[in-house]
């Protein structure tokens, strides 16, 4: 028996991030040591507090559906956290809870990409984006960049980028898998060419909005530029900046007629999120910030230490962050100096002679890269750097 698969889903690769972590899982069961620098994920327990108010929940019985949109508390809890943190007002029809960020940006491009609408991604960029614009059967419209633009799209970039089929722009600062953010200055100025362009919709990717050092104070384009909110959508959660990866709790704000048809995807796909993580991340945005500011300092310390420390290796280089915690290291010097392919063939080679798993940065659109998490404790770190110099010096 053949069995008839659909077109669309054939155009769609496995999200590489979660690829090389699985492939490590499968040495580690093996008996191989194995460090892993591929995910994504903070490696502090999800905070006390935060903790606690789900098992309150659990225990008062909060255990059944509610809205598909999520509860009204935890709608009221992002509508506050919004006007507090970013400038941003926000009625509770404008706001839709979901199984992750992930999940808020998918709605949205089921919502609002038709057939041949192309949505501009800047390049390097988050793996799934350009997948996921394919599932809505629209175009990804890649604009690249180079560690001399500290991997940032130009306001002539972005014009010279837009067509009479571009339908919207996906804007993610701190960038994954770069770390590297907008300025005020910057944003606003890609606000103005967007001003020009009424058509064109917005999603501003701003999930690791609490992992920031930059000299400025975060701001989101909403912030910056007032006038583009009838057209933003605003996609955030509470995965990195509180430690809740597992949680699966994200959100979006925006216009609401967009997230009105937003909730109908969701409505016929996973329904509600699951109540005790609403629950949660209700505790996570109105308690005590704290603990955001703790792992922002630690993930800051090993962001400092990471960056000198890989420039030191042989053939690699890159440019310090603003944010996130990811690094992305230009190896081209030390794949053409081991005779290797390509940057996938050097992230094998490191995982298999180091012992070391990153993730390619052919799967973020930048080949010739490699992206290393410092979401671990700084003695990985270290280690991680020992074994990649020598698997590097020695061939």
């Amino acid at each position: 028996m053949t069995i008839r698969l659909s077109a669309r889903v054939a155009q769609v690769k496995p999200s590489a991030t979660i690829a090389m972590s699985m492939k490590a899982a499968e040495l580690r069961a093996q008996g191989r040591d194995i460090i892993s620098l591929s995910m994504g994920e903070p490696d502090f327990d999800t905070p006390e507090h935060i903790r606690a108010a789900a098992i309150k929940a659990i225990n008062g019985g909060q255990t059944r559906y509610t809205a598909v949109d999520g509860t009204p508390s935890l709608k009221s809890a992002v509508i506050d956290k919004l006007q507090r943190d970013n400038g941003l007002e926000y009625e509770p029809s404008q706001i839709l809870v979901s199984n992750g960020a992930k999940q808020s940006i998918y709605n949205l491009l089921q919502a609002t990409i038709n057939e041949g609408d192309e949505v501009l991604i800047p390049a390097p960029f988050w793996v799934s984006y350009p997948d996921m614009v394919r599932l809505a059967d629209g175009e990804p419209v890649i604009l690249s960049t180079t560690p001399k633009t500290d991997y940032l799209i130009s306001p002539h970039q972005l014009e010279a980028s837009i067509t009479e089929a571009t339908r919207m722009l996906m804007l993610n600062s701190p960038s994954n898998p770069t770390g590297q953010a907008y300025t005020r200055r910057q944003l606003q100025e890609i606000g103005e060419v967007l001003l020009e362009h009424p058509r064109i919709l917005i999603c501003s990717d701003d999930i690791y909005e609490h992992i920031w050092w930059a000299d400025e104070p975060f701001a989101s384009i909403g912030e910056v530029v007032p006038a583009l909110q009838d057209r933003l959508i605003v996609v955030n959660g509470v995965s990195k900046g509180y430690a809740m990866t597992g949680w699966r709790i994200g959100y979006a704000a925006g216009p609401a007629a967009i997230i009105k048809e937003m909730r109908k995807v969701q409505g016929q796909s996973t329904s509600n999120p699951c109540s005790i993580s609403q629950a949660a991340a209700e505790a996570a945005l109105s308690g005590d910030q704290a603990c955001v500011a703790e792992m922002c300092a630690a993930f800051r310390q090993r962001h400092d230490w990471l960056v000198p420390a890989l420039n030191a290796v042989p053939g690699v280089s890159c440019i310090a962050g603003k944010g996130a915690f990811y690094v992305f290291a230009d190896c081209t010097e030390a794949i053409e100096a081991l005779g290797l392919a390509d940057d996938l063939a050097l992230a094998e080679h490191l995982l298999e002679h180091a012992g070391v798993a990153t993730v390619p940065g052919t799967a973020f659109g930048a080949p010739g890269h490699l992206r290393l998490s410092f979401a671990c404790g700084l003695d990985t770190l270290k280690l991680a750097v020992e074994r990649i110099t020598a698997a590097l010096e020695s061939g």
